[in-house]
């Protein structure tokens, strides 16, 4: 099982739906513009999944090109389900963990992540530099980043915790002794913001000198039995 995601946009098949307001919050279709749910490829992103041998495939993952109706932001997800219900845990995770995460995103940013109020991007102002020549990071980028991060950071904590609670109040569900991992992220223009609980990775490729393929791992195996893996971990990169 896996997610693929691209810096080159390629043209793939419009998905149609819309966003729905209401409820305290946004909520979203089922189906939703570049939310891509099972084996397949958008503009840039690309799922695959295959039946294994060991019985039910408890994997779920999901892609959401243009989240939160931004363009340049991208939402990717694979969760791992384990136990007699990983599988429905997976899949309900799957489908309710990014629009969750898109109302609080909402809630704190407005319509859009990398919209500030005046028009501008948070893309623009969050700059690390001066200008695109200059060398040097400027203090006003890096705390302007730092707080972004810490804004995120607390969107997907919250994200997490809220989802817990929904998984509890399913009554078709044992959320006791069957659960998922999530490894969750938000490409934002050239940042990623990442978010996991369990063993499942993510992995960015790069080229080298002789451009060849070269795998960074951007998270590591969160374990019960780890003292400082007891928290979801994140990332900005």
């Amino acid at each position: 099982m896996g997610s693929c995601l691209t810096g080159v946009e390629q043209p793939a098949m419009e998905v149609a739906a819309v966003p729905v307001k209401g409820g305290g919050g946004r909520r979203w279709e089922e189906e939703a513009p570049g939310r891509i749910v099972g084996n397949g490829a958008g503009n840039v992103a690309c799922l695959f999944t295959r039946q294994g041998r060991k019985g039910t495939n408890q994997d779920a993952m999901v892609a959401w090109e243009n989240y939160n109706g931004t363009s340049d932001t991208v939402f990717c997800g694979v969760f791992d389900g384990h136990g007699p219900h990983g599988h429905l845990i997976a899949r309900k995770v799957r489908d309710i963990l990014p629009s969750r995460l898109c109302d609080l995103i909402y809630e704190d940013c407005g319509d859009s992540p990398t919209t500030n109020s005046d028009g501008s991007t948070l893309e623009e102002n969050l700059s690390l530099y001066a200008d695109a020549e200059c060398g040097s990071p400027t203090l006003a980028g890096q705390k302007e980043h730092l707080e972004f991060f810490i804004a995120m950071k607390e969107s997907f904590r919250k994200a997490f915790k809220i989802v817990d609670k929904e998984l509890k109040l399913q009554l078709n569900i044992d959320s006791i002794c069957s659960v998922t991992t999530a490894v969750t992220l938000i490409k934002q223009g050239h940042d990623l913001i990442v978010g996991n609980l369990g063993d499942s990775r993510a992995v960015l490729g790069t080229r080298d000198q002789n451009d060849k393929l070269v795998a960074h791992q951007l998270t590591f195996d969160l374990k019960p039995d780890h003292p400082s893996n007891l928290t979801p971990k994140f990332k900005l990169l």
